[in-house]
């Protein structure tokens, strides 16, 4: 059956029947709920009426004063077209006497807890990391930089004097606006004479955070529902969001990991026989099957040039066999390679200069090992995995090591959030 989940355009099927309407010697209601059912529709429901009348003008009530009732009833469900027409031949010569209605519906969203099992109730302020680095927008770019670097934060709130969010500082911008040659993931694994230079050359920036920051910021409030924050996250596209009070001031930060962290406490198990249609999704279902990878015996240039292509900070090294031995990422390169390579490694990878001639292949760079699964493995077990290993990546590999595709946080992420993408032509 479908997964509703993923579907957008569906139908609904009402049918108006009386509570006395029998089947078979059972009553008509459960008759057709059980034939429902039993061809694969994903659920259905029964309302009954307190009062109405029908095709013969005659008005059913439920009073205290009457004993007996012959009430309406109206049987819903909502499936896909191709199953509601399918079953519409089945329950057609049940209904002897009532009335069988089929509309177009549009589903904004359909879940449950186990297929959705983010804690959605909880507090942002419950859940948010309260320690945060912060920056000034009167500080210079060289400031911000090292501190940045110190404390190993990718993205920093910007507050003013009364501690208000007026912006937020990443090494993206740094590296578009400012002038800087490296991500902070790479700058922090290189030595310190290399770490030096690039803030001497800082020094001589006239840029100030304010000059660079990105504005206006999305914010989450400390008071908002995690399933509310969520839904902002993943339809904004980011990794974290300065959470604010009443009075717009930071109280913390809530990011991506906060949330996954959240859903990997998760200990519930599902009875076998009660479990849902597409109720517990795998990875496969969320994985993305465009692998960037380059074989073990791979040079330098080749491997830069795959870096350029892929979009991606991070490479699967194969062997010969196809079956996936390491993980390469632009820092492995960057770092692992001779210092006098590094500049034109950096310029490379930016599009902005040819790759040195170098020796090095994939398999001497590379970090040995990958962090594997198989296709069937469920999402909360794959996410609970993945932070175990403190990795941001896991390859889903068959039962022969060949890789199948990829999960990373952002693909955990949109799986158990409450946000349901909307259509792009809508």
């Amino acid at each position: 059956m479908p997964d509703l989940s993923l579907q957008k355009k569906a139908k609904r099927l009402r049918i108006y029947i009386s509570e006395k309407d029998r089947w078979r010697g059972t009553s008509l209601d459960v008759a057709l709920v059980e034939a429902l059912r039993e061809n694969g529709i994903a659920g259905a429901t029964v309302f009954r009426g307190i009062v109405g009348y029908g095709a013969h003008s005659l008005v059913h009530t439920i009073r205290i004063e009457v004993l007996t009732s012959d009430l309406p009833l109206v049987i819903e469900t909502i499936d896909t077209p191709e199953k509601i027409e399918a079953v519409l031949d089945i329950i057609y010569p049940m209904v002897r006497e009532g009335l069988i209605t089929v509309e177009d519906v549009e589903i904004v969203k359909y879940t449950h807890r186990y297929l959705n099992p983010l804690p959605a109730d909880k507090l942002v302020s419950e859940v948010m990391t309260h320690d945060v680095v912060t920056l000034s927008p009167d500080m210079s770019i060289l400031q911000a930089w090292t501190r940045m670097l110190k404390n190993k934060v990718k993205a920093t709130p910007v507050v003013d004097s009364s501690g208000r969010v007026v912006g937020i500082l990443t090494d993206e911008d740094l590296l578009e606006r400012a002038g800087i040659h490296q991500r902070l993931s790479v700058a922090i694994r290189m030595d310190a004479n290399e770490i030096n230079q690039e803030l001497s050359n800082l020094e001589k920036s006239s840029l100030f955070v304010r000059d660079v920051m990105t504005q206006p910021v999305i914010t989450a409030q400390e008071s908002e529902t995690l399933g509310v924050a969520t839904s902002r996250m993943v339809q904004s596209g980011l990794k974290r969001l300065p959470v604010v009070n009443r009075d717009g001031k930071l109280v913390g930060v809530l990011s991506r990991l906060d949330i996954l962290r959240q859903v990997a406490k998760i200990t519930y198990e599902i009875p076998a026989p009660h479990i849902p249609t597409g109720a517990v999704k795998t990875v496969s279902d969320i994985m993305s099957s465009e692998i960037p990878m380059v074989n073990q015996d791979n040079d330098l240039s080749l491997i830069i040039e795959k870096f350029s292509k892929s979009d991606s900070h991070r490479l699967i090294v194969v062997n010969d066999e196809g079956v996936g031995i390491g993980l390469l990422s632009d820092s492995d390169i960057v770092t692992r390679v001779q210092p006098t390579k590094r500049r034109g490694i950096l310029d490379a990878l930016k599009n902005i200069g040819k790759p040195p001639v170098g020796k090095e292949t994939a398999f001497d760079l590379m970090s040995p090992g990958l962090l594997t699964i198989p296709p069937d493995t469920s999402i909360v077990d794959a996410l609970k995995r993945m932070l175990a290993d403190s990795r941001k990546w896991m390859v889903v590999v068959d039962d022969k090591g060949h890789p199948l595709g990829l999960v990373d946080r952002q693909m955990m992420l949109e799986a158990i959030a409450v946000y349901e993408k909307k259509d792009q032509e809508s």
